[in-house]
C-alpha cells in the first residue's frame, strides 16, 4: 500500500491503522516520489494526498492513468468543495475523503476500494453491446475493449448482474462503495457519467428520473 502524504503526523496515523488492517504500508511526501514509487513498488492501492509539493496528487494520478496503470486511488484532500473532488474522479479516482477525515473510515475504504478490484470467479455479462469479462475485470464495447477504473467497473458490473432493475442512488453508494450517505450520491452521478463517455452510444445504462439508474439494452 502506498500512502501519499506531506504531512508527518497525518501519514503515519493512516500508516498505523491501514498495518493495523495488516497491509505493508510505503510512506512518501512528493508527487514525484510517489510516482516513481508507483512504478517500482507496484501498490495494491495508493493513497493519495491532493495537495503534494511538485507534482499534484491530480497530476500523479493523471499521469497514473496516462501511462495505463489502473491501481485503485483514493484522494485525500483538505479542499471541501465539488470542483476538486468531481476533477479527481474525472482523473479515474476510485473514491475520495476530506481532512480531517476518520482514519477508520478512510482504512474502512480502501478495504472496499481492494475488494472490489479482488479476483472473483469468472463470469461473462453481457447487456447490448457491452460484455464484462469479470474473472478478467476487462469491459467490451462493440468487440473494442475499454479501460474502466475498479470502482467504475464494480458500478457497471453491479448494474449488468441485473439488467432492468432500477437502483437508486442511495443503493448503488451502499452495494459498490460499501457506505451510504447522502452527501455521496453525487459520486455516483459523476461515475455514470464518466462510464457513458466511455461507451459511447453503446452504453447500457438507462437513467429512470427521480429513482436511479439501470442496465438496459433497449
Amino acid at each position: 500500500m502506498l500512502v501519499v502524504e506531506d504531512e508527518p503526523a497525518i501519514a503515519e496515523l493512516v500508516a498505523l491503522y491501514l498495518r493495523r488492517d495488516g497491509f505493508g504500508v510505503h510512506l512518501e511526501s512528493s508527487g514525484d516520489a510517489a510516482l516513481a514509487a508507483v512504478r517500482s513498488l507496484s501498490p495494491v492501492a495508493v493513497v493519495l494526498d491532493v495537495g503534494l509539493p511538485g507534482l499534484t496528487g491530480i497530476e500523479v494520478c493523471r499521469a497514473m492513468r496516462a501511462a495505463g496503470d489502473w491501481t485503485p486511488v483514493l484522494f485525500v484532500t483538505a479542499r471541501d468543495d465539488e470542483v476538486d473532488r468531481l476533477l479527481g474522479l474525472e482523473l479515474g479516482a476510485d473514491d475520495y475523503v476530506t481532512k480531517p477525515f476518520s482514519p477508520r473510515e478512510l482504512a474502512l475504504r480502501v478495504r472496499t476500494v481492494l475488494r472490489r478490484s479482488s479476483p472473483v470467479v469468472s463470469d461473462v455479462l453481457r447487456v447490448g453491446a457491452v460484455r464484462l469479462d469479470v474473472g478478467e475485470r476487462r469491459a467490451f464495447a462493440d468487440g473494442h475493449e475499454v479501460s474502466l477504473t475498479t470502482t467504475e467497473f464494480g458500478l457497471l458490473c453491479h448494474l449488468m448482474r441485473h439488467p432492468r432493475q432500477v437502483f437508486s442512488r442511495e443503493q448503488l453508494l451502499s452495494a459498490v462503495w460499501g457506505y451510504s450517505s447522502a452527501a455521496g450520491t453525487r459520486t455516483v452521478d459523476v461515475h455514470i457519467a464518466q462510464l457513458r463517455a466511455k461507451f459511447g452510444p453503446s452504453s447500457p445504462i438507462r437513467t429512470v428520473r427521480g429513482v436511479g439508474y439501470s442496465a438496459d439494452a433497449s
